[in-house]
């Protein structure tokens, strides 16, 4: 059993099962307080009749970025609500802290930020990574350098000047999985960030691999229904002082709504990760012996993302699903589906998509709580009865995923 540490009634660590703290980490103190459901604080603002104290706390946070104690401030110094989100998160995660952004891409850019004002703007880099990712890193936005390599290069492609090693395990959109264990050893003493929006908490904890930031797009499965943009980054707490300064100067905040819908999200991840990768194991195991598919992708730790290749018209197939919704995102509680070549990964070079395996007939489906029968009966009608040849066959293991509890 897969657990997080806590404080129990006598001062000592207390173990606690990632189910229990997904439900309880950042509401700890609501019983105190005479509250069941977490407040939301909507101030933007907060009154002070100390201003020489206040002044010290501002000139603390500008020193270190370290959360100032004491009532807040002002909405984009932090907010009580995303503060909750924030502590939980790091809990599940197993990180000192983390940092919440308005977006994954916000909260990816603060990252490259932090970095970039060291002197440190090189990135090494493994593809496939989502396709904005890949993007803001290859256009050089933020005045970023980026060497591309496969994880057996990372420590190779090392220069003095390397801030961050960046990679996606399970990969958008090809669900490829890397070693994270063996890329943290190759870093040195380069940080590694490590996108782990597909396997959440639930699935892996990069943390305990090495990794020393874990990137979370929390408008997939942290959030979980579709309703909220976010982004967060769990790592150690020399880092989050840097990120939330960067947040403070930039403005990328989390609205205390999104924190609010964030911390709900949470209490039922392990529930719905787990009865939506059951679902997404059975969906690829029968896409495995349809004739009319030509390569499944699914992760070996299993997960709700199943991606797949057909060798009919993909363009027919998304629109001829009606239970599905054919839209972008993922981690909702419905079932969604796209194709990556056309939107999620467009902005790629085509040449550099389909070197990282991103095929112009790859699918790629985020499996929600539907029945697995009603599902199954929309993809055949979709698949329809369009060209085959033979039996598909699987890119990984579809044995059945080894959840933590």
């Amino acid at each position: 059993m897969d657990t997080t540490s806590t404080r129990a009634h006598d001062g000592h660590p207390a173990p606690r099962a990632l189910a229990t703290e997904a439900v309880h980490a950042g509401r700890d103190d609501l019983a105190r307080q005479g509250l069941h459901a977490p407040p939301i604080d909507l101030s933007t603002t907060y009154p002070s009749y100390d201003s020489r104290g206040e002044a010290a706390r501002i000139d603390a946070f500008a020193t270190t970025g370290a959360e100032p104690d004491g009532p807040p401030v002002y909405g984009r110094l932090g907010n009580p609500t995303v503060a909750r989100f924030e502590t939980a998160l790091a809990r599940l995660e197993g990180t000192e802290a983390a940092v919440a952004f308005a977006s994954g891409m916000a909260a990816l850019s603060a990252v490259l930020l932090v970095r970039g004002s060291m002197g440190l703007r090189h990135v090494v880099a493994v593809r496939p990574l989502y396709g904005c990712s890949d993007h803001l890193l290859t256009a050089g936005l933020l005045g970023s350098e980026v060497t591309w390599t496969d994880p057996a290069g990372v420590a190779d492609a090392l220069r003095p000047d390397t801030g961050l090693v960046m990679v996606e395990s399970p990969a958008n959109p090809t669900l490829a999985e890397v070693d994270l264990r063996a890329v943290a050893h190759a870093c040195g003493s380069v940080p590694l960030l490590v996108d782990s929006t597909f396997a959440t908490p639930v699935l892996q904890r990069p943390a305990e691999h090495g990794a020393r930031l874990v990137l979370h797009s929390a408008t997939k499965y942290l959030g979980g229904h579709g309703d909220v943009l976010a982004g967060v980054v769990a790592c150690d707490e020399e880092l989050a002082g840097r990120l939330r300064q960067v947040r403070f100067a930039t403005g990328g905040v989390l609205h205390p709504l999104a924190g609010y819908l964030l911390l709900r999200g949470l209490s039922t991840l392990p529930v719905r990760v787990r009865a939506a990768s059951a679902t997404a194991a059975e969906l690829a195991r029968r896409l495995t012996a349809d004739p009319r598919v030509a390569r499944v992708h699914y992760p070996r730790i299993g997960g709700a993302m199943v991606a797949f290749e057909v060798y009919a018209d993909p363009h027919e197939v998304i629109g001829a699903v009606r239970l599905i919704t054919p839209a972008v995102s993922l981690g909702s509680v419905d079932t969604l589906i796209q194709h990556p070549a056309s939107i999620s990964h467009r902005i790629v070079d085509a040449d550099d998509r389909r070197g990282a395996g991103v095929s112009d007939h790859l699918l790629r489906m985020s499996v929600g709580l539907e029945d697995v029968e009603d599902l199954w009966s929309d993809l055949d009608a979709a698949l329809g009865r369009g060209p085959s040849r033979g039996a598909g066959s699987c890119a990984n293991s579809h044995s059945a995923p080894a959840l933590a509890t």
